[in-house]
């Protein structure tokens, strides 16, 4: 082999050498950032989808909160009702058990 030879050779090999040492940094670099481009995409979407969970938290609580406040409501407003119909019974048969023994003593001539 003579010095021409050898020489070309060198040189092929520096620029085969050079060029995949340029496309790997570049390859890798492509990678790197379409690698960041993926995690920060699913970062967002982590995030997004974490967000859109504690929404549909608060509005299933705003809603039980709702419902149970109605509830309790209701059950107040019955509790309420229960107990003036009961109080209305109970004035009612008072009242009618005064005039029934008013009528009894009427009749039995013990007029009070």
């Amino acid at each position: 082999m003579n010095s021409r030879k050898t020489f070309r050779i060198l040189v092929v090999w520096a620029a085969l050498v050079a060029f995949h040492g340029a496309a790997f940094a570049q390859q890798e670099d492509t990678s790197s950032s379409s690698g960041q481009g993926i995690k920060q995409d699913a970062k967002a979407a982590g995030k997004d989808i974490g967000d859109a969970g504690r929404n549909v938290g608060h509005a299933t609580k705003d809603a039980a909160v709702t419902v149970g406040h109605g509830a309790r409501d209701v059950g107040v407003a019955v509790g309420h009702g229960a107990k003036e119909a009961g109080q209305g019974i109970g004035h009612g048969a008072k009242e009618g058990w005064d005039a029934t023994k008013h009528a009894v003593k009427h009749v039995f001539g013990k007029d009070d």
